[in-house]
């Protein structure tokens, strides 16, 4: 079984700042590829921040530059660290994660899901 929950979410302003977490249980950990998806409202869900297993990072253009995706092994937990926020950042944001030497941005090629936290940037 893998578990994925995330934290962090809530409103701010624009050029404001959140930090979300995600905390991995079971059979996968952050060693394994973790990624951060969000889904605005009446929109597709769409990749934002990857970390592979040897510690790379990978970032939507949309994102780069603004955001950090960062891991803490003791505590298994993913960390997206968002600043200079921007109205259309306003979406639910989930973690995900896969086994294997794949990682990326792609929304099909990941199994395990967590529930998602609220993200909503007023201007």
């Amino acid at each position: 079984q893998v578990r994925l929950a995330e934290s962090g979410g809530g409103s701010a302003q624009a050029g404001g700042s959140l930090r979300l977490s995600c905390d991995v249980s079971g059979a996968l950990g952050v060693s394994n590829c973790i990624t951060w998806f969000r889904q605005p409202p009446e929109k597709a869900r769409e990749g934002v921040a990857s970390i592979y297993s040897t510690g790379r990072t990978y970032y939507a253009d949309s994102v780069k530059g603004r955001f950090t995706i960062s891991r803490d092994k003791d505590k298994n937990t993913v960390y997206l660290q968002m600043n200079s926020l921007k109205p259309e950042d306003t979406a639910m944001y989930g973690c995900a994660a896969r086994g294997g030497s794949w990682c990326g941005l792609v929304v099909d090629r990941f199994d395990y899901w967590g529930q998602g936290t609220q993200v909503t940037v007023s201007s």
